[in-house]
C-alpha cells in the first residue's frame, strides 16, 4: 500500500512536466475557458484529468505515490501563485492581460473573434451592467474571462 513502484523523483517529474503542459495547454484555449465554464468546457477538464492520470502516476497505485504526485502539483500551485504575486512579468504570462473588446458604444468584432468571445456574452454583460450600448465607454474581456463594462459618466447639470 505504501510501497513505491517507482523511484519518488520520477513521480515529481511527471507531476511537474504535465502540470507546465496543462498550465501552457489552458493559456493557448483563451480567457473565456477559463472564466466561464460551459458545459463542454467542464466536459473537457474531466476527460483532461483522466487522460493524463496514467501519465502523472506511471501505473503507481500506491498511497505514497499519489501523495508524492498530489503533493507535488499543490507546491508547483502555490510556486506559480508566489511568482505571479510577485512578477508582473511572470503574472502577464501565466494569467494574462485584459483585452479591449469596444469603446465609445462600438464593439470590435475582430477583437472578440480572437477571443472566441460571442456578441450575446458582451449583450448580457452590458445588461447586467446597466449599460445600453450607447452609453458603453468601454468594455475589457478581463484576463480571468469576466467581462467588465464602464459606462460613460453621466453629466449631471
Amino acid at each position: 500500500m505504501f510501497e513505491l513502484d517507482l523511484p519518488w523523483w520520477e513521480l515529481v517529474l511527471r507531476a511537474s512536466l504535465i502540470y507546465i503542459a496543462l498550465l501552457v495547454m489552458m493559456r493557448f484555449t483563451g480567457k473565456r475557458t477559463v472564466g466561464q465554464f460551459t458545459p463542454f468546457d467542464l466536459l473537457v477538464v474531466m476527460l483532461l484529468s483522466e487522460a493524463v492520470s496514467n501519465g502523472l502516476s506511471a501505473g503507481e497505485d500506491s498511497v505514497s505515490g499519489a501523495l508524492i504526485s498530489a503533493g507535488t502539483l499543490i507546491v508547483l500551485n502555490v510556486g506559480i501563485a508566489i511568482a505571479t504575486s510577485r512578477s508582473e512579468k511572470m503574472a502577464k504570462l501565466v494569467d494574462g492581460e485584459a483585452v479591449l473588446l469596444g469603446r465609445d458604444g462600438q464593439v470590435f468584432k475582430d477583437a472578440m473573434k480572437r477571443e472566441h468571445v460571442a456578441k450575446g456574452d458582451v449583450d448580457q454583460a452590458l445588461r447586467e451592467a446597466d449599460c445600453p450600448l450607447d452609453k458603453m465607454k468601454y468594455v475589457f474581456l478581463e484576463a480571468n474571462g469576466m467581462i467588465t463594462v464602464l459606462k460613460e459618466e453621466s453629466s449631471s447639470t
